[in-house]
């Protein structure tokens, strides 16, 4: 049965969820910072990560953005196929949904309409907005405002096969280190293994949304996202990069169908923040 969705749901929703993200460490991110605080050994790095928890709870109760850098907004919309949109185009809903977002919680705009030109649009638009139909009358919004600084750090790279699962992991660590203190450690790694050029950073992209200490239900990428998590914190980057246990709090690996001639691996990096939100109308 057909339901119907007036797109106003979309623009007052991701209103809502810009303000929320930017404001309000999500819950599976604080819990991991505190996790890292408490098990952190090196003296300094305790201190900074006390610091960087300090930071979020003053931005939640003096409602801060939890970073100068309020990020560009990345949407991700899970249709069901049964909802029929009313209203205007899902496109216009979405940034006016930000546009309203940023303006009203006072978020700093940081996109330009011209990657060369350079000149800003001054209301944060537009989104980056990523579709999937699948079954149902419902609509789950994905929210990942995406600052620079760790995004500028993100990499991709087209293995041969033979590289095999050594190449994979050694093409991750290697991300991190080079990234070094530029991605704002303790990071989040979001990965994707297969599909194709593009499929493969998309896969990164959303494994960042995946909510921290869950893993793939694949269990030899399970272990591999354990290995490597084990294998980073074991670099001692640590916090902001002057040493420490705690290099990264979760690496979440998506993967997909891929061509016989091919091995693409995603890395898209994220600082402590990670900013993502979630809802369904």
């Amino acid at each position: 049965m057909i339901r119907n969705v007036n797109t106003r749901l979309l623009t007052e929703n991701i209103k809502e969820m810009c303000i929320q993200a930017n404001h309000y460490l999500a819950p599976d991110m604080e819990k991991a910072m505190r996790s890292a605080y408490e098990k952190e050994s090196k003296p300094l790095a305790k201190q900074i990560l006390g610091q960087l928890l300090e930071n979020l709870d003053i931005a939640g109760e003096d409602m801060i953005p939890i970073c100068q850098d309020t990020g560009m907004a990345v949407v991700f919309l899970k249709v069901g196929q049964d909802v029929h949109f009313e209203g205007e185009s899902v496109e216009e809903a979405v940034n006016e949904g930000v546009r309203q977002g940023y303006e009203e919680g006072y978020l700093r705009k940081s996109v330009v309409g011209d990657p060369l030109l350079r000149v800003n649009t001054k209301d944060n638009t537009p989104a980056v907005i990523h579709y999937e139909i699948v079954p149902g009358d419902q609509v789950e919004i994905t929210l990942a405002p995406k600052g620079f600084g760790s995004e500028n750090m993100s990499r991709i790279w087209m293995l041969k096969p033979a590289d095999g699962a050594e190449g994979v992991k050694e093409a991750i660590i290697n991300s991190v280190k080079e990234a070094g203190p530029n991605a704002c450690p303790p990071v989040v790694v979001g990965v994707g293994i297969g599909g194709t050029f593009e499929k493969a950073a998309i896969l990164a992209k959303k494994a960042l949304t995946r909510e921290i200490g869950t893993h793939s239900p694949l269990p030899h990428i399970r272990e591999m996202e354990e290995e490597l998590l084990a294998k980073i914190n074991e670099t001692g980057l640590g916090p902001a990069g002057l040493g420490g246990d705690t290099t990264a709090l979760a690496v979440n690996i998506n993967t997909y169908a891929t061509h016989i001639a091919g091995l693409p691996v995603a890395v898209n990096m994220c600082c402590h923040v990670n900013r993502h939100i979630v809802r369904t109308i």
